[in-house]
Formats: structure tokens, C-alpha cells, sequence
């Protein structure tokens, strides 16, 4: 049974997400938590509270261990992105692009 959680609309750079996300792909549940404990990179802290979420959800709604649980797919993918303007020297203006993410995480038993 593939169980997953979302968050969405994160103030992150999606390609920096991507690098978080893909570490965890095959990893059980409680290794790939640790794992994001320690990695330094920012969206490490939000990539574990997604999963941190699936696992609840797995337990809570499907009576399913978070023991047996493995990460089957991680991914970042973009999300809106909000455009800003800078006043510049000489009356130019450049652009500011604040980029958003959206992180799934899906779990499966390690059996399946």
C-alpha cells in the first residue's frame, strides 16, 4: 500500500530541494529521518517534516508500522513563482524571481 504527504507553496529553490529529496529514495523510514537530521542543506528540515507526516499518516489512517515503511518516491517540483521588481541605478529596474516547491513523499511497505 503507498501511503504519501505533501507540502506545498515552500519558499525554497526547487533544484535545491531535488538534492534532499533524492538522497532518501530506498531508504527505510526511521534511516532516511536521521539522514535528514544531519544533512546541512535548509530544506533538509522540510523534506523531513513531509516525511515525517507520510509516516503518520501510514500509521494513523492504514494501521500500517512505521518500521516496515520505505521511501519509494520523493520529488520537488516547481510551484508558482512570485515576481518582484529592484529599482536599479540610472531609473532601470531588474527582475526578482522568488520560486516556490511543492515536496511529495510516498511511502510502501518494505514487503510490497
Amino acid at each position: 500500500m503507498r501511503v504519501s504527504a505533501t507540502a506545498k507553496y515552500l519558499r525554497r529553490s526547487t533544484r535545491k530541494t531535488r538534492l534532499v529529496t533524492q538522497a532518501i529514495v530506498g531508504l527505510p523510514v526511521a534511516q532516511a529521518a536521521s539522514a535528514l537530521q544531519f544533512m546541512p542543506q535548509g530544506a533538509a528540515r522540510d523534506v523531513a517534516k513531509v516525511l515525517k507526516s507520510a509516516a503518520a499518516n501510514a500509521e494513523n489512517n492504514f494501521d500500517l508500522s512505521p518500521d516496515d515503511l520505505v521511501v519509494v518516491e520523493a520529488t520537488a517540483n516547481e510551484g508558482p513563482t512570485i515576481k518582484r521588481w529592484r529599482p536599479r541605478a540610472q531609473g532601470r529596474a531588474f527582475p526578482i524571481q522568488k520560486t516556490m516547491t511543492h515536496v511529495t513523499v510516498v511511502l510502501e511497505n518494505r514487503e510490497a
